[in-house]
């Protein structure tokens, strides 16, 4: 049986997002939890060495994590979703935003789009790029290490905003627009029902790559542990194609652009 639906991809396509429970074993989850745990040094059973309310670590190709991105669900998904064979599989989950309880502001909490591509300063990610047909780039994924309830500072996601955000990248043609450009237009989209990506250890969120999304504070008592990174294409995404021929990623683009 594949891991998706038909009910599931046309959530995905009209909605932005899939849920994918036991996307990878609870003994993974943990496995990987401990790493992250050594690599913000700080203690689990002592809160007061909890003293950032985020720690960013960088990527980490252990066999854990690469365990956890490799799962044969995972894979049927991505089949599923971005075209049988048109993903590249994932040897590291880019950087690991781990949030602690605080009232300090996290100072990352605005709403944005992630860019798929570099512009001209490869090492600012504020200038990366993010185009019309999302080179690069085929899901935005969302892997949960922990238990993430609605008191952990779950991602918000604002579900049917990527079919807008295609027809604000549409008359920007190849070269897109930058991470900041787009963040900047996004004050300009409607409203939109707001759905927090909560689950337990071994979730993964599948998302469309124009979806749009925030970090919040952490206002709970458990650390929130997760990973946001890409699924990269092999071959970029044909949106001149039929509604009907295109896959999910392609069609969600697509129904976006003639809404």
């Amino acid at each position: 049986m594949k891991p998706l639906s038909p009910t599931q991809i046309d959530q995905f396509i009209t909605k932005g997002f899939v849920k994918l429970e036991n996307a990878f074993p609870t003994e993974t989850a943990d496995a990987c939890r401990n790493m992250l745990w050594k690599a913000t040094q700080c203690d689990p059973d002592n809160p007061a060495t909890w003293t950032k309310p985020v720690i960013r670590i960088g990527e980490l190709g252990l066999e854990p994590f690469r365990a956890a991105a490799n799962t044969p669900i995972l894979h049927d998904a991505f089949d599923q979703l971005a075209g049988k064979g048109n993903w590249l599989p994932k040897q590291m989950l880019g950087s690991f935003p781990i949030r602690f309880p605080s009232d300090e502001p996290p100072g990352d909490t605005g709403w944005h789009v992630d860019a798929s591509f570099p512009g001209t300063e490869p090492g600012n990610y504020f200038e990366w790029r993010i185009n019309v047909r999302s080179k690069g780039r085929a899901l935005l994924m969302l892997f949960l290490f922990s238990d993430v309830t609605e008191q952990d500072a779950p991602t918000r996601i604002k579900t049917g905003s990527h079919l807008d955000v295609a027809r604000i990248l549409a008359p920007e043609g190849e070269n897109g627009l930058s991470f900041m450009e787009l963040a900047r237009k996004l004050d300009t989209l409607p409203e939109y029902e707001e759905v927090l990506a909560t689950g337990k250890a071994g979730t993964v969120y599948l998302c469309h790559p124009f979806i749009v999304h925030a970090a919040q504070p952490h206002r709970g008592k458990n650390p929130k542990f997760m990973a946001q990174p890409p699924l990269h294409t092999r071959i970029d995404f044909d949106i001149q194609q039929s509604e009907q021929t295109a896959g999910p990623v392609e069609r969600a683009i697509i129904v976006g652009l003639n809404r």
